[in-house]
């Protein structure tokens, strides 16, 4: 048995697939990591509260009424590849810095790591300018690592109202990463997939609504 709130969610999820053929911003992340697995190319995920979605978007891991058994569609698919998501500790310098050794050891892999607000990865800006902005560069290592940056334009206050845009365009030279704010559930699930289908890799920040 699963929260009522959980259930009608999935049956607006069902909705999508079986009545409106319209997908939102979470619909569109989903079947973006299920065709990723069905294709057999591991996904991996982490950071601050992301099995629920830090804004109650994603529900990718499930807990049951009655106890803490969790239950994780992704895993149903019968694909070979796996599914991790990892809620991580709040120190955004070592788990920033730990998925992007992963990306760098498993490129056929999609790891991605998720700012709770997207301007707590200022607390990872070593990591960002070091490593994600300029190690192709500095050391011919391509790295395809996700780093979804909530923007928070819609407006939260100075604490959280950006993902700090102006810095990464700052850090874009000569192909070095990849900026983007997608305008539709659809690019959003093209630009994860994107990732994969190259024959090379590029770090993609993504600045993502709450």
């Amino acid at each position: 048995e699963f929260f009522k709130k959980i259930e009608k969610l999935f049956d607006e999820r069902s909705k999508m697939v079986t009545k409106t053929q319209t997908f939102d911003w979470a619909m569109g992340e989903l079947l973006a990591y299920g065709t990723l697995l069905k294709e057999g190319h591991p996904v991996r995920l982490s950071g601050e509260d992301v099995k629920r979605g830090t804004f109650s978007h994603r529900h990718a891991v499930l807990t049951l009424v009655d106890s803490e058994e969790e239950y994780t569609p992704l895993d149903t698919l019968g694909a070979e590849a796996k599914f991790t998501i990892y809620n991580s500790l709040l120190s955004e310098y070592g788990v920033l810095g730990f998925e992007y050794g992963y990306a760098l050891a498993n490129p056929n892999a999609l790891t991605i790591w998720e700012a709770q607000f997207g301007d707590f990865f200022n607390g990872a800006q070593i990591i960002v300018d070091q490593y994600i902005a300029s190690a192709e560069t500095k050391w011919q290592r391509g790295n395809g690592l996700v780093m979804l940056l909530p923007h928070g334009y819609e407006g939260q206050g100075p604490e959280h109202s950006s993902a700090r845009i102006e810095r990464f365009m700052e850090l874009c030279a000569d192909n070095n990463i990849q900026v983007a704010n997608c305008t539709t559930p659809a690019n959003f699930f093209h630009i994860l997939r994107r990732q994969l289908h190259r024959e090379f890799r590029k770090p993609l920040i993504v600045f993502t609504p709450k």
